[in-house]
């Protein structure tokens, strides 16, 4: 995240030029006879275009002769700027100044600057090329004995050498820390940035054939730091990689570049390990910050997890650019053009992520979805699986979506449908009829043994194997179907097993059904009255919409023993009668699936409890015709009555 302000505190002995330098900054030139100690200096960004920028940097002059002042700036620091410009001051670095640092608790970045280094910056000369190699001799034991020193430069405030660097590399101390990226007494990048560039690597590798290609790699320039890569910079790149990696070289075990197809993945590491120890790291952060890296080398949680203003009663769905997204995904991974994800292509797919969603393990992924003969997941229920995982966590489709390379913002593959809207007919309330929604949750209810697994498994294509298991863990299946008129839906069937009764005893929980598909054997008698007291002890059933089936259709029919039976228990609740269905009559079963879409859509048709309409409108129009026969009839003696009155009244006259 972007610093408003960087406080930059100089320190040093007396007399190196503390003072020199920040007003050699400030001013672009050289001003003999300054005060002891200079006011605090703000520097804001004026031209910048980077969003890493701090919009302030604050230079702050020290004294010795004020040691209190003096560490209350260091505690207050957010970079030092260590400065020395003779042999004295630079025994003092390590034996006094960095062992100050410590004995604060400082854990801050140390720019370590040579100054009055007059003779710099004209012609090189041997005299220039000597004093190099004195200067190394100098910084070396320095960042190979301190952690804390981000770099070591020589500056001139008198002849302006070099101020504006060192015065860039304070500021780079801390908007492109070195420190995450590469530890500098073993010579080797962190393992956190070797893993987050492995994944860079594995994103931009689009033809999945191990090697980035010039395409790739312009492609990759051009995402990062918004224009293209010369071709003739993007050949010393790939030369260099070629020439350390010959025999006898620092790296002849390795393959680097491949001449015709490009870098390789070890190839891609050592290149950055390159720009680190060259002082080019911001190019590395360039890459890690366009792939949404934060200086801890881990993914923003505000990019992985956007807010989103969802109401209770609405839901979330994938929308048309995430679709896209994921098939297109599919496609680039479906190596063998099987149309199916086998195991080695979907551990390749989620390579570049923290692997398969716990959702999914929990939820015994591939097989919660639609897979071909082989195991092998087919687009259509690779498409299933993440409209579920939307439905019921939105959250882990931004994160993957991100992990996957999505390059926008993440919500833009989704969309939010519209709020759960309620009608009030004969006293009750019931929802409204859906319109745009195409997910849709069902949680299959029923007796142990009544067949609800088989009827998950039916709903993938699958059939049950005759031995019973238990349902002892919630299980799921997701797979999508057309009703008349072609519209495409994905159905989520839930089943709880031992957890059913905990599930419905949670009103959270109930929020999310859409439909009901309560089951029941109708080969075993005392499998319906399972039904019939789940409604008489939980009365929220009876305001979501419902399916009744009857399970086990190929076997004999028999006698529920119950106080009513099936149809008459549906009757009463104004119902469809149970739906007969055997897992071995295939368009039974298309019949159901297709009937319980019809339930979620058309909530008012399918809640217990109501009357359809036309029945409610024939017994309206009997009460009114009562009504008004009897008012008619009422009126007629009324007027009868009358006439007897005034008749008599009449021959008296």
């Amino acid at each position: 995240m972007t610093k408003e302000a960087i406080r930059v505190v100089l320190c040093g002995d007396n007399g190196v030029g503390k003072s020199s330098l920040i007003v050699a900054l400030v001013k672009d030139r050289f001003i003999p006879n300054l005060q002891d100690v200079l006011p605090p200096v703000t520097i804001p960004r004026d031209f910048s275009s980077s969003p890493y920028s701090p919009k302030n940097t604050v230079l702050i002059d020290t004294s010795n002769d004020d040691p209190v002042g003096l560490q209350r700036e260091l505690k207050n620091a957010d970079v030092i700027w260590l400065v020395y410009s003779g042999h004295e001051s630079y025994e003092r670095v390590s034996l006094y100044w960095m062992m100050t640092f410590r004995s604060l608790g400082l854990n801050i970045p140390v720019i370590l600057c040579k100054n009055k280094c007059d003779h710099c910056g004209g012609t090189a000369t041997g005299a220039d090329a000597e004093d190099t190699r004195v200067e190394d001799e100098e910084f070396i034991p320095i960042l190979m004995e301190f952690k804390e020193v981000d770099t070591c430069i020589k500056t001139s405030a008198k002849t302006q050498f070099d101020v504006n660097q060192a015065f860039y590399l304070c500021q780079r101390s801390i908007t492109h820390p070195i420190a995450p990226l590469f530890d500098a007494k073993i010579g080797e990048l962190k393992p956190l940035v070797v893993m987050a560039l492995k994944r860079v690597f594995l994103l931009c590798d689009k033809d999945q054939d191990n090697y980035l290609n010039d395409e790739e790699m312009i492609a990759l320039q051009r995402r990062c730091f918004g224009r293209t890569i010369d071709s003739n910079e993007l050949d010393v790149i790939k030369q260099t990689l070629t020439d350390i990696s010959r025999p006898s070289q620092e790296y002849s075990n390795c393959l680097l570049c491949v001449p015709g197809k490009g870098i390789t993945k070890d190839g891609f590491l050592v290149l950055n390990k390159i720009y680190a120890e060259k002082g080019r790291h911001e190019t590395t952060w360039g890459i890690l910050r366009a792939f949404q890296y934060t200086d801890s080398l881990s993914i923003q949680d505000k990019v992985l997890y956007p807010k989103l203003n969802v109401s209770e009663t609405s839901s979330i769905e994938l929308s048309p650019k995430g679709y896209r997204f994921l098939v297109d995904l599919f496609l680039r991974f479906d190596e063998d053009n099987g149309g199916g994800l086998n195991e080695e292509e979907l551990h390749l797919l989620f390579k570049c992520s923290p692997g398969l969603p716990k959702l999914w393990t929990a939820t015994n992924f591939p097989f919660s979805t639609a897979v071909n003969s082989r195991g092998c997941v087919t687009l259509q229920g690779w498409l299933a699986q993440w409209s579920m995982t939307t439905f019921l966590d939105y959250k882990i489709t931004t994160a993957y979506l991100v992990y996957f390379g999505f390059q926008e913002d993440a919500r833009l593959a989704l969309q939010i449908t519209k709020s759960r809207k309620m009608r009030r007919r004969a006293g009750r309330l019931y929802r409204s009829p859906v319109t745009d929604r195409k997910v849709f949750n069902c949680f299959v209810l029923g007796k142990p043994k009544s067949g609800k697994s088989m009827l998950l498994e039916s709903f993938l294509g699958r059939s049950l194997t005759e031995a019973y298991s238990p349902t002892l863990k919630p299980q799921i299946a997701v797979n999508s179907l057309e009703l008349k008129g072609g519209e495409q839906y994905y159905l989520i069937l839930q089943e709880f097993g031992q957890q059913e009764t905990a599930i419905l005893e949670n009103k959270e929980k109930l929020k999310n059904c859409d439909v009901l598909c309560l089951t029941y054997d109708s080969s075993d008698p005392e499998s319906f009255a399972y039904l019939v007291e789940l409604f008489d002890k939980f009365e929220c059933l009876k305001n979501l919409p419902t399916a009744f089936v009857a399970l086990k259709a190929d076997l004999d029919k028999v006698q529920q023993r119950c106080r009513l039976q099936p149809d008459e228990f549906t009757e009463q609740l104004f119902v469809n009668h149970p739906l007969h269905v055997s897992s071995t009559w295939l368009s039974s079963l298309n019949e159901l699936f297709m009937k319980i879409t019809e339930a979620a859509l058309l909530p008012g048709k399918h809640t217990p409890g109501f009357p359809s309409e036309a029945t409610t409108q024939e017994s309206d129009y009997r009460q009114t015709a009562m009504v008004l026969g009897s008012a008619v009839g009422f009126l007629a003696l009324c007027t009868f009555g009358i006439v007897k009155l005034i008749r008599p009244s009449r021959y008296s006259q």
